[in-house]
């Protein structure tokens, strides 16, 4: 749909049409510079509709550049600093109805970061406006109220002046975003002592705000609280602006949005702190292995630092430091983004299996941001390896991950060799692979489809656990990660209860019944699952991971068959057969299987991988064959996957 069509309908809400999504108006992309002319694309129309692309080198010293196009000709203004704006010849930057071009910030070699904001109502606002020195009022467009305002003297020199409606004085306070100094005021002249509304904001005589014949821009951010109109339902919140105090501890407060962020900006507004930039494509870990999260400061111009400041969960984010740059006893403001609404129209948006043997470094495309990767080294005894952006990986040349295993109970690890060079498009293959072949299967969050939930267990029944799936699961797959514990498989989820197992074994999966003597307490909602005090899953303190799967028609298919001792179709309502398969006997024994088109699914031998086991694959059995609407399954008695009369579970991905 043409993205002025959705803004139109987006406007009128609830009385009809489709509301834009998250992904249509907000970006963090994430880029290693080239050296070349080239082109971002990150889905956002700025040709057509207009807003603010931030660029910041990451692995170096260097300014944040805030880019705005007049016409054809390119501007920058640094949020770090008090310079004036500046041009570019136009063949050197350029907005696209998809992202942007760019043929400067991009150095060979160097990690770049670039966030997008694109104009909508509800969202943001981006005004150019000509000083006259006298009280005024400046109208804007964003339908709802402001949250935070950055203007910026353009014509020459001068501080940013930023309201944010979390400050103590809302008419005569004001931060500085080139600045770490706190909240200055009372002054009667930079918002004419008034507030913004929902029309309008105030600006007064200052020189920073309003000189008569100076040209200035400003950025207007909304504040959604329940009048969002965003998402599939066109209801959803997807910016809060807000403030917290806080505790000066490691156990610091935790922050209800409503929403899971994926982009925060956080300020000390009453001591000298920088202006903290998180997002969780750079990494905003929540890990049991103390693994840091990635800085970047807006008012200064250092490289990228990573230090353990917070973590995100499904309705908002807490501070895990006691630092002063987020969690002293000061009050705190902040800005935040939701994490994407837009449910996937093709599978190839959410998964994509690799089969390689490629070197180490090698850029292998996804043509999606991961957020989950399982990993085997196909030929050999080697282990099957969970890797996920929650729990930490690599966006830079630096290999780190924590990772977990199929096939055992172990905790959590850290590994230097597990994860590299994670971006909007793919990753880099891990030294330690070198050119050996390899099956890489890579899942993207995204609603109905799949959702990762990590949380921290506090030994009670029925713990309520949070999720952005936004259906019920029909999977839910947890992981202690700080202790030794089986992999806990729960699907079939009904009224009176579900069947449950654990993934390291060949063991039987059982029927179980909700309550206290159960892992689950009540069935699953398409918000929330709870777990009892089990250690499996909520000892207290104990930190944990829960993938959660359902079924998208077209995309995605959980399910089960009888046996019949034979051959048998299994409709997945797809229509060009499933890419990926798991198979797991719930009524005996019986090894957990996983096919793929990578390795091979075809009218003869295919090999299989078990998730519970490090073995080589197998090629040499024919239990799978293809079929459009999802895939057959073949009685064979090397795997037994359709054995006469007995129950099986699966999961597959067209």
């Amino acid at each position: 749909m043409a993205t002025k069509k959705k803004m139109l309908q987006a406007a009128a809400g609830n009385a009809g049409g489709e509301a834009l999504n998250v992904e249509d108006v907000f970006s963090t992309y994430l880029y290693e510079g080239t050296g070349a002319a080239r082109t971002i694309t990150n889905g956002i129309d700025l040709a057509e509709e207009d807003g603010l692309v931030w660029l910041k080198k990451r692995s170096a010293s260097d300014s944040h550049y805030l880019m705005n196009v007049i016409g054809s000709t390119p501007y920058f203004l640094k949020s770090n600093g008090q310079d004036a704006e500046s041009s570019l010849p136009s063949s050197l930057f350029s907005l696209t109805n998809s992202g942007f071009n760019l043929d400067v910030f991009n150095d060979s070699g160097a990690d770049y970061a670039s966030w997008t904001f694109r104009n909508a109502p509800k969202f943001l606002q981006k005004i150019r406006y000509t000083g006259d020195g006298q009280n005024r009022q400046i109208p804007h467009n964003l339908g709802t109220a402001v949250g935070s305002i950055f203007v910026k003297l353009t014509s020459g020199g001068g501080s940013w002046m930023v309201w944010h409606r979390g400050l103590s004085d809302t008419t005569k306070g004001f931060l500085h975003l080139n600045e770490t100094a706190s909240e200055g005021g009372p002054d009667n002249d930079v918002w004419a002592s008034t507030a913004p509304t929902d029309t309008h904001f105030s600006v007064g005589n200052s020189p920073l705000t309003n000189s008569s014949g100076k040209e200035y821009i400003a950025f207007i951010f909304a504040h959604n609280d329940g009048d969002g109109e965003f998402g599939p339902a066109g209801d959803a919140d997807i910016i809060k602006c807000g403030s917290y105090t806080g505790n000066n501890s490691t156990n610091g407060p935790e922050i209800d949005l409503g929403f899971e962020p994926q982009w925060i900006m956080i300020k000390n507004a009453t001591a000298s702190q920088s202006w903290w930039m998180f997002d969780t494509m750079r990494g905003i870990v929540t890990s049991s292995n103390g693994a840091d999260d990635a800085m970047l400061r807006a008012d200064g111009n250092v490289a990228e630092d990573t230090q353990n400041r917070l973590h995100v969960t499904s309705t908002g984010f807490k501070l895990t430091s006691s630092s002063s740059a987020v969690n002293d006893s000061n009050t705190f403001i902040y800005i935040a983004i939701r994490r994407g609404t837009k449910v996937p129209e093709s599978a190839t948006e959410v998964f994509d299996a690799i089969a390689s043997t490629a070197s180490s470094a090698t850029k292998l495309t996804t043509n999606f941001a991961v957020d989950l990767q399982i990993h085997k080294y196909r030929d050999g005894a080697a282990d099957i390896t969970v890797v996920d952006r929650l729990r930490g990986v690599s966006t830079t040349s630096t290999e780190v991950a924590n990772y977990l295993v199929t096939s055992s109970t172990a905790a959590e690890n850290t590994s230097s060799t597990r994860s590299l060079g994670w971006d909007n498009t793919g990753f880099k293959v891990p030294s330690w692979i070198g050119s050996l072949p390899n099956i890489f299967y890579n899942f993207r969050r995204a609603p109905n489809f799949f959702d990762a939930v990590a949380y921290t267990g506090d030994g009670t029944n029925n713990h309520v656990i949070n999720h952005n799936l936004g259906v019920t699961p029909e999977i839910i797959l947890l992981k202690r990660r700080d202790s030794i514990n089986s992999w806990n498989f729960a699907t079939q989820f009904t009224g009176s209860g579900y069947i449950s197992g654990y993934v390291n074994s060949t063991s039987q999966l059982y029927s179980r019944t909700y309550g206290t003597g159960d892992v689950h307490y009540v069935q699953p909602t398409d918000t929330e699952f709870t777990v009892n005090n089990f250690s499996i899953v909520n000892l207290s303190g104990g930190t944990y991971i829960a993938y959660l799967f359902a079924t998208l028609a077209g995309i995605s298919k959980v399910g089960s068959y009888t046996g019949n001792g034979t051959s048998q179709t299994i409709d997945c309502g797809f229509t060009s057969g499933a890419r990926f398969i798991l198979v797991k006997r719930t009524d005996s024994t019986g090894d957990w299987y996983v096919w793929d088109t990578e390795r091979g699914i075809v009218a003869g031998n295919d090999p299989y991988l078990l998730l519970n086991s490090r073995d080589a694959e197998v090629t040499s059995d024919d239990s799978i064959d293809p079929d459009s609407s999802g895939f057959i399954v073949n009685q064979v008695a090397a795997t037994n996957i359709n054995v006469s009369s007995a129950e099986y579970i699966f999961y597959a991905v067209a």
